[in-house]
């Protein structure tokens, strides 16, 4: 291993968004993957013996000869990433807090937990400072540090700067959800091949409550719900990366379309965050391009890292409506817990 870079491990290494974390931690300026651990049918195999490997780039060799532990293990670094489902990851990532570690999840399990940090680095980088508090509540050295949804991360991306600029009142989204969101083998192809699945389970109200998480204050021991009311409607789509979101906002005042192009082009994280290595040099890209923007086309702008914002126009029931474009098992998920630990990282907590 690198003496100039920071060990870490990956639980739930074998499936697709773990996959997403070996790509994006093969070449990372700062970690170097020293572990992995899968479930108990895959423990004692070398990593390429185990996994289906679904990506479109090569396996890293130096991963292909790890031998997976089991997801319990005590592993050999101060940083472990999970990818694991959020019924396993309630078991396993307090375990993994207790031993010293801090854990970037990207799992469901302990989001909404008032001392857990749900963060997006440039909207509420200082949520970091509830790790004291959860350190001292739950008796453990390490911390459990989660990343939004993955719809949630691109909804939050293209509301934060409305609502910093001109403050959101309500807010109404339909997502088209790729069928990547599911896992692997995910959706039977009979049943998504030419067609749409309404209502995801349980991912209406994770947008619903995880948007005012994001976009909510610091309190004294907590996060301070924005207060925007917030209604969801998901869909599954035959569409294999790239979650499409179709936003309605009512805004506390009358602005123009060019006013919110410019709080979208003028958004940008703390100066802290901008120089990270997976930071994007602008988190929304906007265009007023006709039929934008589409999955297939967009989805990897901004090395599947930002969000993309178009077809910008006047609500006739709300302020204005759009639609916004994220990568989801990127930005939405393995890309943005990494960058969440860069961003912990920089603010000298993981020391």
């Amino acid at each position: 291993m690198s003496k100039s870079k920071i060990p870490v491990g990956l639980i739930g290494a074998t499936g697709t968004v773990g996959q997403r974390f070996v790509q994006r931690l093969a070449d990372h300026p700062w970690f170097e993957l020293v572990a992995v651990a899968a479930s108990e049918r895959s423990t004692g195999k070398t990593y390429e013996e185990a996994v289906k490997w679904r990506l479109s780039s090569r396996l890293p060799e130096r991963v292909a000869s790890m031998v997976l532990s089991p997801s319990e293990a005590d592993l050999p670094c101060r940083i472990v990433f999970s990818a694991l489902d959020a019924a396993t990851a309630r078991q396993i990532e307090p375990s993994c807090a207790r031993q010293g570690k801090f854990v970037f999840s990207n799992a469901s399990a302990f989001r909404m937990e008032p001392d857990v940090p749900l963060l997006i680095p440039e909207i509420n980088a200082d949520s970091l400072s509830l790790i004291p508090r959860q350190q001292r509540l739950q008796g453990w050295k390490g911390a459990i540090v989660t990343n939004a949804n993955c719809s949630v991360t691109v909804l939050a991306l293209a509301v934060a700067p409305l609502h910093r600029a001109f403050s959101v009142r309500r807010a109404f989204v339909t997502t088209m959800q790729a069928i990547s969101g599911a896992g692997y083998p995910g959706v039977p192809s009979l049943d998504i091949l030419g067609n749409v699945i309404p209502d995801i389970p349980e991912e209406a109200l994770k947008i619903e409550r995880e948007l005012l998480k994001i976009l909510g204050s610091v309190g004294d021991d907590s996060i301070v719900p924005a207060p925007i009311a917030v209604s969801a409607m998901t869909y599954r789509v035959p569409v294999e990366d790239g979650h499409t979101l179709a936003i309605s906002v009512e805004l506390e005042r009358h602005v123009s379309a060019d006013e919110i192009a410019r709080a979208w082009a003028d958004f940008r994280g703390p100066q802290a965050v901008r120089g990270l290595p997976s930071a994007p040099s602008a988190p929304i890209l906007y265009s007023n391009a006709s039929h934008w923007p589409q999955p297939r086309r967009d989805v990897d702008a901004g090395g599947g890292m930002i969000t993309v914002v178009g077809s910008l126009k006047p609500c006739t029931l709300l302020s204005w409506k759009f639609t916004a474009l994220g990568h989801n098992t990127i930005r939405g998920a393995a890309g943005g817990s990494i960058f969440n630990a860069e961003c912990a990282a920089a603010r000298g907590l993981l020391d």
